[in-house]
């Protein structure tokens, strides 16, 4: 599925999110999502701390996931409804991959937090555009698992925090563009 006829900036001017509940296969085999993680870690990165990690949530744990997800959102809100539960199950299952980024900063760095989570945004838009260049279509979210630290120590610990659910798959469907901001409303020119 690679796509070897584009142009680095035509993948960098096409790359768009996909909604994980409407990816289908076929989605990145081992090869190809050990290379999407590859690119993910060529990222900036002040002082070469590494603050992030990358989890595979294969296939066959989906159901665990699921599970994990349901239960740590009952002991927070028993009062849930059936349709909340069915969501967070659905959110488990949805494309042929899922990865989970965590934000892991070293605190006994030099280097300012800020500047450690402004590498592991970057990190997450290489796995997008990584994805995008092997032919597949992605979506990052966030959600209320990304915050709830049961979910989050099921894959690592404080101070960790997940810093999103990344889905990869085929789309169901062409994507549509979304509004993009007009780049004169958001650059400018400094003039002291």
């Amino acid at each position: 599925m690679f796509n070897d006829t584009a142009t680095p900036l035509s993948l960098l001017t096409t790359r768009r999110s996909g909604r994980p509940r409407e990816m289908i296969a076929p989605g990145p085999d081992a090869a190809q999502l050990a290379a999407i993680l590859a690119i993910a870690t060529r990222t900036p990165d002040h002082g070469k701390l590494n603050p992030w990690r990358f989890v595979i949530v294969p296939t066959e744990t989906r159901d665990a996931l699921a599970t994990l997800i349901t239960t740590a959102y009952l002991a927070e809100r028993p009062q849930a409804a059936r349709l909340e539960l069915e969501s967070l199950t659905s959110f488990a299952h949805q494309a042929p991959a899922l990865v989970v980024a965590l934000f892991s900063p070293r605190e006994s760095s030099k280097i300012p937090a800020w500047e450690q989570e402004l590498s592991v945004g970057a990190a997450c838009m290489n796995l997008l555009h990584a994805a995008h260049a092997q032919g597949f279509v992605a979506g990052w979210l966030t959600g209320w698992a990304a915050y709830s630290d049961v979910v989050r120590d099921a894959f690592g610990a404080a101070p960790e925090r997940i810093a999103g659910f990344f889905f990869i798959g085929s789309p169901s469907r062409a994507l549509e563009e979304r509004p993009r901001p007009d780049p004169g409303s958001v650059i400018s020119t400094w003039v002291p």
